[in-house]
Formats: structure tokens, C-alpha cells, sequence
């Protein structure tokens, strides 16, 4: 009914001891609808802006195209979305053998060159960059600005500077879970360098820290370390996020626009892209919880006060009976109150 699925009892339990929730920016924290806000191609005298028409910063997004198409990740995209607005997404053919490289970047062959768009990890730490690109592209970053390296065989022809920008609910959504326990800590994970982590924390508001430049396995790696400071709640929606979900004591799935892979991993999905819906499953499996408690102790408080009264012999059978009844009555009654719960 409030749009979440829990997986079962167990997940719902670990849910309610939840003291740290760390979040996945892309398309968690932000829209995960970046677009392209500035290219510099290597013979450009400047940067240009996304909507401005240059040949040279066409031939870069006409590139880094080639290899995106086969890709779903919303960096790629955004550059997709560029080619096709300045109406060049087919000027090149696609590439062939296409590779993922997880936090990285993606690369393939084009008429037996390699074309590879991403990080400078990814250009063998930034060994054929050209220096003047490379300085400009490590200033876009220092703004906030997500920037993708496009190389052509040995050579680097330029760059592609995104932008995302933060859902509308995000700020509102962490407040409420700092509201609902300002015990609660949050964190940011991202495969984005520091800047663009540090940008976008500061314009959501409320998160407690930050960890940038992390690889799907180094995301698995900090949920680790937060575990050894309490329980931990992962929220994600991509293929990158499904090891950090798994390892996670609860992992939560942003199912409206959520991969496959991320749904399967995870314990609880949020049947929509809202995230109030974190704070309502914490408030849910903690009232959840407490009624559990209460539970145990109406019921097993009816069978010792039967007991007791039974050892001086004051109790009848039709008192006992009466008394296991009441007790399944009194625990089912006060376990519907969470019908109430919103």
C-alpha cells in the first residue's frame, strides 16, 4: 500500500536496527538524467558550450557516441542525447567489441582503431592526454562537472563535460530521515571524482560524509567499514550498485527506474522512484518491531499470570483455554494497528 516491498520478515527485522544509510548518487541522489554541458575537442581554441556548433567538438561527441550506444548508463546516454541533437549520432558506425570498464569508462573498435571514452584511469593514467585537455578537463571537474576523456587509437581527441543535477526530493528526503533519528548517518558513495561529490552533497544538504572515486568493488569495500560502526542500509538502483546491495545488512532497490540486477540484490524495493519511502520503511520496520515486543510480552505475561494462578490451584481449564485465546486475540489486535501506519 505506502509502495514497498519487503522480502521477507528477516530483512523487515534488520531494517528496524538501521543507524546508517548510504546512498549511490547517480540516479539515486541526483535525477540520473545528466546532460552534456561543455566539449573541447583537441584543436579547439576553447571549451564550447553543449548547444554550440563547432566542427571539431562534433567530431568528439560523434566518437564517444560509437561506443556508448550499446550502453544504458546515463552518462552515456547524455552523450547519445547530444549526437542526436546536432543530428550525428549516425555519422560513424557503432563500434565493435564493446567494453564495460566497471567505474571507468567504455571502449571498442572502430575500422581497427580503439575508441575508449572515460576516466584517466581508464587512458592508462592519463599517459596520451594532451596537456593543455587534460588541464582544462581537471579544471571542469574542480566546478562539479562529471568530464569524459575521448581518445581515437593513440590519441586523444578532446573531452565531454556533464552535468546532473539533484532529484527535488532528495534534501527533503534526507531531513526526514535525520528527523526520524538524528542518530542516523548518511553517506554518498560515487564512482565521481571528490569535486563533483563534494558539489552535489553541498547543494542536497544533509549528508554526514562523503566517498568519491570508488569503484563497484571499493563501494562494496566501505559498506564493509561502516558495518563495523553499526547497521547499514545501501540505496542503489544501477548494475555498479548490486555488490555494495549484497553486502549491505539491508539493501533497498530504487524500482521505478531500477536495473534488474539491483532488484534481484537487494532485500526491500521501493515499488516507486520516491525517496520518502526510506524513511517510511524505517519508520514501518521500527513500529514493526515494537510491536513485536509488545507482543511477546502480552503474550507470555497472560501464561505466567495462568501459571501462577494454577500453582495454588485457583485455575480452571476453561481459564486456561480462555486465557491462550485472549492472548491470540490480544497480539492479532494490536498487530493490526500497523494497518494504521503511514
Amino acid at each position: 500500500q505506502l509502495g514497498v516491498l519487503v522480502k521477507g520478515g528477516a530483512q523487515l527485522d534488520r531494517m528496524a536496527r538501521v543507524n546508517i544509510v548510504a546512498f549511490d548518487k547517480t540516479g539515486t541522489l541526483t535525477a540520473g538524467r545528466p546532460a552534456v554541458t561543455a566539449i573541447r575537442g583537441k584543436d579547439c581554441a576553447h571549451p564550447v558550450a553543449a548547444n554550440d556548433d563547432c566542427g571539431t567538438c562534433e567530431d568528439v561527441v560523434a566518437v564517444a557516441a560509437t561506443v556508448e550506444t550499446a550502453s544504458e548508463h546515463p552518462l552515456a546516454q547524455a552523450v547519445l542525447a547530444s549526437a542526436q541533437s546536432r543530428g550525428i549520432a549516425n555519422r560513424l558506425p557503432q563500434a565493435a567489441n564493446i567494453t564495460a570498464h566497471m567505474g571507468r569508462g567504455v571502449s571498442g573498435d572502430l575500422a581497427g582503431e580503439r575508441i575508449a571514452v572515460g576516466t584517466h584511469e581508464l587512458f592508462a593514467h592519463g599517459e596520451n592526454c594532451i596537456d593543455q585537455v587534460c588541464t582544462e578537463a581537471a579544471g571542469l571537474q574542480s566546478t562539479g562537472k562529471t568530464v569524459m576523456l575521448v581518445g581515437r587509437g593513440n590519441h586523444m581527441v578532446g573531452y565531454i563535460g556533464v552535468e546532473d543535477q539533484p532529484r527535488p526530493d532528495s534534501q527533503a528526503a534526507l531531513n526526514e530521515l535525520h528527523a526520524l533519528d538524528p542518530q542516523l548517518r548518511t553517506v554518498m558513495l560515487t564512482g565521481d571524482n571528490r569535486n563533483v561529490a563534494e558539489s552535489i552533497a553541498k547543494q542536497i544538504g544533509g549528508i554526514d560524509e562523503v566517498r568519491a572515486s570508488l569503484l563497484p568493488e571499493h563501494k562494496q569495500s566501505v559498506i564493509r567499514e561502516l558495518q563495523a560502526r553499526g547497521t547499514v542500509a545501501m540505496v542503489g538502483d544501477g548494475i555498479n550498485d548490486a555488490p555494495a546491495l549484497a553486502q549491505a545488512d539491508v539493501g533497498i532497490a530504487m524500482g521505478g527506474g531500477g536495473t534488474a540486477q539491483a532488484m534481484e540484490t537487494a532485500d526491500v524495493v521501493l515499488m516507486q522512484d520516491n525517496l520518502h519511502a526510506i524513511a517510511t520503511a524505517l519508520r514501518i520496520s521500527r513500529l514493526a518491531r515494537t510491536v513485536v515486543k509488545q507482543n511477546i510480552t502480552l503474550s507470555l505475561g497472560l501464561k505466567l499470570a495462568v501459571l501462577a494462578l494454577a500453582i495454588p490451584g485457583l485455575a480452571s481449564l476453561w481459564l486456561a483455554v480462555l486465557a491462550d485465546v485472549g492472548a491470540t486475540l490480544v497480539v492479532t489486535l494490536n498487530g493490526m494497528r500497523m494497518l494504521r501506519a503511514r
